[in-house]
């Protein structure tokens, strides 16, 4: 129903039960309720967990979801915040702290807290809600923090959006104008990535790819203007994947670039740090090798990057030592255990401090060792452990187990 809605509802007695309304239902055989909805208030539950939940006190202007700023917007409203403690204190209320004038800000820049902004990205232009919020959504993970909130806070917000200004519609602007506009979002997305912020900025390169969808470059100079710019978004979400540790969504995106331009050196560059950062050593390798061969100015940051990936190997290869370390000291008749936390890496700060320090060259594993112990006890042929532990296979085929890889 609607709000002012009247209307007759017929209700048989299978689905009639006592209530407050009617105490009493026994020989009924059907029910008529005349129902006017006289007011409601509509609860949204944010997560769909029961933690961030908005609760409209006053009605909006226009048509949900329609009118709501959906899209990243500049906005303007009131709100007071309070704690969910016992005293209910106030911490923050724009029409006292902020001389009675209303809170301006653009939405998806992560400068309110995300709860906040979540809810005023339903509410229309006029509507008054209280939200309440979860401390991960509020305070925790935002910068700064107000004093008076303390770290793991339950928080309340009484919100009023006053109105807001839709982004700009691109139809009809010409290229340049176009270009201005991207380059201003772009640009948003740029200091977001300084601050550290990957999933915004991330957002903001995506949104300009969206709008580059429609856009028709009418002659060269403009379809190299555009191309650029496209390549550098491109470049910009692979760099944020690779921040946020997804590699491999990093690497996608750098082929976007190569795709249309294989000797493209950022793109080079870039994917050859996501492939060194997810442990494909040769692949990194051939990236900024090709760097050199295409680009004799790229020289010398191919040049460093091979020497950090050359650590970067030496840093595995250490490691893998250190794993398997005594497995084969041991005499023939002992089986001695791996360990598979090298200890010497506690923690990720000691695990950076050793990235950084000079790994010197140890003797490697003879190849032919390496084969046969990732294989000791396979089914085909006798590997290096069968050899000096004839009985290995024997004992652990009794015990069921006729492969045994380690790893």
């Amino acid at each position: 129903m609607t709000k002012s809605e009247k209307a007759k509802i017929y209700v048989t007695r299978d689905y009639l039960s006592k209530s407050t309304l009617m105490p009493s239902v026994e020989g009924l055989e059907e029910v008529l309720f005349e129902v006017e909805l006289i007011h409601f208030i509509q609860v949204r539950d944010m997560l769909g967990d029961g933690r961030l939940i908005k609760r409209r006190i006053v009605d909006g202007r226009g048509d949900f979801p329609m009118d709501c700023p959906l899209h990243d917007s500049l906005l303007k409203v009131h709100y007071r915040g309070m704690l969910l403690n016992e005293e209910k204190t106030v911490f923050y209320d724009t029409k006292v702290d902020n001389n009675g004038e209303p809170l301006e800000f653009s939405s998806g820049e992560g400068l309110v807290p995300g709860g906040l902004e979540m809810a005023v990205r339903l509410m229309l232009p006029g509507e008054v809600c209280s939200v309440t919020c979860p401390p991960d959504y509020a305070y925790d993970k935002f910068k700064p923090r107000p004093e008076k909130v303390p770290e793991g806070a339950h928080v309340r917000w009484e919100i009023e959006l006053l109105g807001f200004e839709k982004p700009k519609d691109w139809t009809g602007l010409t290229f340049n104008e176009i270009m201005e506009e991207a380059d201003k979002i772009k640009n948003t997305g740029n200091r977001l990535f300084k601050e550290g912020k990957f999933e915004l900025a991330k957002a903001k390169y995506e949104k300009v790819l969206r709008e580059y969808n429609h856009v028709n470059p009418q002659d060269d100079e403009e379809g190299k203007i555009f191309v650029n710019s496209r390549n550098s978004l491109h470049l910009n979400v692979a760099a944020c994947y690779q921040k946020l540790g997804e590699c491999r969504k990093s690497i996608e995106w750098c082929n976007k670039v190569l795709d249309g331009n294989p000797v493209h050196v950022k793109a080079l560059y870039r994917r050859g740090m996501a492939h060194m950062q997810a442990g494909d050593f040769e692949e990194a390798k051939l990236d900024f090798e090709a760097m050199i061969k295409f680009d004799k100015s790229s020289e010398p940051d191919a040049t460093a990057a091979l020497a950090k990936l050359k650590l970067k190997e030496q840093e595995t290869e250490k490691e893998a030592r250190k794993q398997f370390k005594g497995l084969f000291d041991k005499k023939p008749g002992e089986i001695s255990e791996v360990k598979l936390d090298s200890p010497d890496v506690k923690n990720p700060q000691d695990k950076e401090e050793i990235e950084s320090e000079n790994v010197k060259d140890a003797t490697n594993m003879n190849p032919s060792m390496e084969r046969d112990a990732e294989f000791a006890f396979e089914g085909q042929g006798v590997g290096f452990f069968g050899r000096i532990f004839p009985s290995a296979r024997r004992i652990f085929s009794n015990l069921g187990i006729n492969r045994c890889s380690i790893l």
